[in-house]
């Protein structure tokens, strides 16, 4: 494993937006694997700056998304489809067929859970992985207890995990209570993982994670079994480190 320390947010997510800029110059046809929430945005708003001024070019390039809200259209607002397009995809020149995020709103999940799995390995496994991680240590919405053998499957979302999105939200009552997400298995066949870590409120988060001890009352601990793993955290992030 591998530990980039960094300043600041920003300098968190220029480095994380270098290396995936760099891999993708290598492999104009890689298969990324996105995150939403506040920690990415950073680096998807590197990856637009840079598109804009030097044009590099995602037309080739196929994206997998870990996970996504039940209940929601893709049109809502606080869905991650939504996010992901006016976030990310809107300001790029990559091929809206070539994005994928599962869907919450169909009727039959387990199938859809099936689905995913399926696209994933039709797509040839995902080269780069960008992850974020809870303060209680999910990955992706797998929350504690989880098993590290599971795939896309449907979660039940912990209180502490809605209550940290419900500031994307009117109220905590409006956050839906159930997600689909990429399971830890999913995850750990990443050819390439980039954890991304900022602010003292993830600082206990990351120091249990850096440890070593692994366990699935901890998501994240699962990630000591994957060989290529870069961890970027910022100093906040790393007070106890």
């Amino acid at each position: 494993m591998k530990l980039i320390r960094t300043e600041n947010y920003a300098e968190m997510s220029l480095e994380a937006g270098k290396i995936i800029l760099d891999k993708i110059n290598n492999n104009p046809s890689l298969t990324l694997g996105l995150a939403t929430g506040s920690t990415p945005k950073g680096v998807y708003d590197y990856l637009i700056q840079d598109h804009k001024s030097n044009g590099t070019s995602y037309k080739q390039v196929k994206s997998v998304n870990l996970d996504e809200y039940i209940g929601l259209p893709s049109k809502d607002p606080n869905s991650y489809h939504y996010f992901m397009r006016q976030n990310l995809f809107n300001h790029l020149d990559i091929n809206e067929m070539h994005t994928h995020i599962p869907n919450g709103a169909v009727s039959d999940l387990e199938d859809e859970c099936i689905r995913y799995e399926k696209l994933i390995k039709e797509l040839g496994g995902i080269d780069l992985q960008i992850l974020g991680i809870g303060q209680n240590g999910h990955i992706g919405f797998n929350e504690p207890g989880t098993s590290f053998s599971s795939r896309t499957h449907v979660v039940t979302l912990a209180q502490n995990t809605r209550e940290a999105n419900s500031r994307f939200f009117n109220t905590i009552d409006e956050v839906p209570t159930h997600a689909l997400t990429m399971g830890i298995a999913s995850i750990l066949e990443s050819k390439e993982i980039l954890l991304l870590v900022s602010g003292e409120r993830k600082a206990e988060a990351l120091l249990k994670f850096m440890n070593g001890e692994i366990s699935e009352d901890f998501p994240a601990s699962a990630l000591n079994y994957h060989q290529n793993v870069t961890v970027i955290a910022d100093r906040d992030a790393l007070k106890y480190i």
